[in-house]
């Protein structure tokens, strides 16, 4: 969203986000699985056979991939540990919206780091700036899951662990390695 603001300016302070360029590879969470900066799944073992799992990706991640990776390392868990199908129990996937408004000036000076304009004489003063708008989301899914021998259950939040393997696995970008 472009549009022209005209107005005094004094005081104005400017907040720039920018985006992450690559969507989160499958990973472990490095660092405080806590802090808000957490990238990747982190898995938390809350009985023998059920687990507490969470997936966050960065602005660049869908929310497709996010509930992929966090299935993925659902059918992980349980062929570790010798289960056959794991069951989804208070699945949960929030999204995080952040905008960024940077302004820019049509007639560009540069001041002090950012473009603005600012006329004071005998008819008053101004200021202008060109404002561009962007929202960035970032989501981070999480469910407790319970893993079983056997047939699976007919319950539809029951998955069968080596076809969900199966089936994800094209899908899933693993981080690459630096080879220098």
């Amino acid at each position: 969203m472009r549009k022209m603001m005209i107005g005094a300016a004094l005081g104005v302070s400017l907040v720039t986000l920018a985006a992450c360029a690559t969507p989160t590879p499958y990973q472990p969470v490095t660092g405080d699985p806590s802090s808000s900066l957490a990238r990747g799944y982190s898995d938390q073992r809350i009985e023998t056979n059920r687990y507490r799992l969470k997936f966050s990706g960065n602005s660049s991640t869908s929310r497709e991939t996010v509930e992929d990776y966090m299935l993925y390392r659902a059918a992980e868990l349980a062929l570790e540990n010798g289960y056959d199908w794991f069951s989804l129990v208070g699945r949960n996937t929030k999204e995080d919206r952040t905008t960024s408004t940077t302004y820019r000036d049509p007639f560009p000076r540069l001041y002090g780091g950012f473009y603005y304009r600012y006329y004071r004489g005998a008819w008053g003063s101004w200021g202008a700036w060109e404002e561009d708008q962007t929202t960035f989301y970032r989501y981070e899914t999480s469910a407790e899951v319970i893993f079983g021998k056997g047939q699976k259950p007919s319950d539809p939040n029951a998955y069968d662990a080596r076809e969900v393997k199966q089936n994800l696995d094209p899908r899933i970008v693993r981080p690459t390695t630096d080879r220098r």
